[in-house]
């Protein structure tokens, strides 16, 4: 069987169905038997969710410990005013007394529909039944994998083991998104715990650090939510010596595996896009620095104008270089070298800001391919950087035309 989160020492889950979603599980518990270590990342959404503010609060009164994470999926208790914030604490409170441990050890993330009066009792019910089915197996971490699912089409998981000081590690994580993605720290969930042993400053800096990389690089449909949020939990367990500052050798093998994991997921939620058909990896290389990569990667993925035509197979890069033009950092146009394709094959379709004769008919096919790659060459440094996105599909806009109808 496929490993996943029940497969890190001491982490403990179930996904179960209280009848906020009609036919799906819709609540999940994460639950480490012994206090962890805690990092969290959250959207820079002006409209912030309920379970943000509660969990940005426990994570600040208990230091960066925490043992539990409650997520319920079918509403997103933001813009649900005093019902919504009374109803976060009840779902932090409620698990902290069936767990036995403090509330302020309890994180608590929503996902789903915005500004619908929250559903406190069912959720309370349901909370009720998931602790004591709390399970070390791997259905039971699949099941909690499902449970956050709101319009995705799959589940999203991942694992890794490695060592660190000798000692065997594992590190699991589950995501959700499909819409409103277009994270900035759509609706984009994502939860990573790990057996390593960790000093939780550092797994905050090491989480923001990586989530700049990894999930602030991916947009489906350039929306950030009011939810969007990402914790790593490490309890320890796995007993390597305790990683306190970034020059410990033991803290570069854990950092690139975090983001390994991190990138996965991020992945997998792209490719989850709703409606999309395409998924496009948006690279920016020889920059002077890579801040200006990342500015115009993002840019050129979150145009509207690209993702169109990229779903209509039309070899427009004009779009490409106006969107990179609009990303509000300066650089010469006439260095710039253009290529689209697939990862077996690009053509190159402008140089040093000179238009060059290509196989139109061959792009167009090109373009049919479901994975594209577009690289823009800056020819100005060596900083890189790489954004991932989807094109934008009749089926996108009919799906969130109906979307609470």
């Amino acid at each position: 069987m496929i490993k996943n989160i029940t497969n890190v020492r001491g982490i403990e889950c179930w996904g179960a169905h209280t009848g906020v979603k009609s036919l799906r599980r819709d609540l999940a518990l994460i639950y480490s038997t012994v206090p962890a270590s805690v990092a969290g990342v959250f959207t820079k959404n002006q409209v912030v969710a309920e379970p943000i503010k509660v969990s940005k609060r426990n994570i600040e009164l208990s230091n960066g410990i925490a043992q539990a994470i409650i997520i319920n999926a079918g509403n997103a208790n933001a813009c649900t005013g005093e019902q919504g914030r009374l109803a976060a604490e009840a779902m932090a409170n409620s698990t902290a007394k069936a767990l036995g441990i403090e509330a302020k050890h309890v994180l608590v993330a929503s996902t789903g529909i915005i500004g619908e009066v929250f559903p406190i009792d069912d959720v309370l019910a349901g909370i009720k039944e998931v602790v004591p089915k709390l399970s070390s197996k791997s259905s039971a971490g699949s099941f909690a994998a499902n449970a956050i699912l709101t319009t995705d089409t799959f589940p999203k998981e991942g694992f890794i083991e490695f060592e660190l000081d000798e000692c065997e590690v594992n590190m699991g994580g589950i995501a959700k998104g499909s819409g409103m993605i277009h994270p900035n720290m759509g609706t984009m969930l994502a939860f990573i715990v790990t057996d390593a042993a960790i000093e939780p400053k550092l797994l905050q800096t090491t989480l923001k650090e990586i989530v700049d990389r990894t999930f602030n690089m991916i947009t489906v449909d350039g929306d950030t939510s009011t939810n969007d949020t990402v914790f790593v939990m490490a309890n320890g367990k796995a007993k390597n010596k305790l990683i306190s500052s970034s020059k410990d050798p033991a803290y570069q093998v854990f950092r690139n595996k975090l983001e390994e994991l991190m990138l996965h997921l991020a992945k997998l939620i792209v490719s989850d896009g709703e409606g999309a058909s395409k998924f496009i990896t948006y690279k920016v290389t020889n920059a002077p620095n890579e801040k200006m990569a990342k500015t115009i990667a993002r840019a050129v993925s979150s145009s509207s104008l690209v993702k169109t035509a990229m779903y209509g197979r039309d070899p427009n890069w004009g779009r490409i270089v106006s969107a990179a033009g609009n990303a509000g950092v300066p650089f010469d146009y006439s260095k710039i070298v253009l290529y689209i394709g697939t990862e077996q094959n690009v053509a190159k379709v402008l140089e040093n800001g000179q238009p060059l004769n290509y196989n139109k008919r061959q792009m167009k096919q090109m373009l049919r391919e479901p994975h594209l790659v577009i690289e823009i060459d800056m020819k100005n440094g060596k900083k890189t950087a790489t954004a991932w996105g989807t094109d934008l599909t009749t089926d996108y806009v009919l799906f969130n035309s109906v979307y609470t109808t």
